[in-house]
């Protein structure tokens, strides 16, 4: 099996998973329905296509720089001005970078690193409002999922560590198939986000079992690790 990595990083992101009506909310982190669309997109599979193959793949994702949420209120009128619609509200992640992984049959993932160096379609991060920044692709890893979301390294941007302790906890979100039930010092949630169909007219999700786990992260960008080592008498040594 072969993992593929993605760095997602952008101003502004959103992954909802329940959103309703005119309340458009965001996850804290991105869902696999929202990655394998991406996926879908660079593959350039139509909405109402089959996504079979890439429902086979495993998906995990490691909060990096977990951002803020901001509300957006927007509102709209008819061309001619005498309808106004309803007043609705938008939640994204700002500032959040996230490092996701797809894993599956070498040959699937190999096509799917290809599509991301050559789209067929735009890519986003969520809504089309958010398209991705810097690196998208990172590239394929030869090993598990897990493996290759705990020994990448850290995707958080600089300004983001500078200000983080030396030592720093960041929280995995993977699917519970690849954790050994035996793993201690983890929880298992259940998510709604696995798509069966992008179809505008028959829009369908599943569930799946999400193991949230965290790994220690060493972070000698602080500003508390450089600190540590300034020693003000260190220029007198010599006297």
């Amino acid at each position: 099996m072969s993992t593929l990595l993605l760095r997602l990083a952008a101003p502004m992101q959103s992954w909802g998973s329940s959103s309703r009506f005119k309340q458009r909310s965001t996850d804290a982190a991105p869902t696999k329905s929202g990655v394998l669309g991406l996926l879908a997109a660079a593959r350039g599979i139509r909405r109402t296509e089959s996504i079979e193959d890439l429902l086979s793949l495993r998906f995990g994702v490691r909060l990096d720089q977990p951002g803020r949420i901001e509300r957006d209120f927007q509102t709209a009128r008819s061309l001619d001005g005498g309808h106004a619609y309803p007043l609705t509200e938008r939640y994204y992640l700002a500032d959040a970078v996230f490092l996701a992984a797809v894993e599956g049959h070498e040959e699937l993932v190999a096509g799917l690193d290809e599509a991301l160096r050559n789209p067929v379609f735009p890519l986003f991060l969520g809504r089309r409002s958010c398209p991705p920044v810097g690196p998208l692709d990172l590239g394929i890893r030869q090993c598990n999922l897990w493996d290759a979301l705990s020994l990448e390294p850290w995707q958080a941007s600089h300004w983001w560590r500078v200000r983080q302790a030396p030592t720093v906890q960041v929280e995995l979100r993977v699917d519970s198939d690849c954790v050994d039930e035996t793993v201690s010092g983890v929880t298992r949630l259940t998510q709604r986000d696995v798509p069966i169909s992008f179809d505008p007219e028959l829009r369908q999700w599943g569930t799946r079992s999400v193991t949230q786990s965290f790994i220690t992260i060493h972070n000698e960008d602080s500003r508390e690790y450089s600190k540590s080592l300034h020693d003000p008498m260190a220029v007198l040594g010599g006297a």
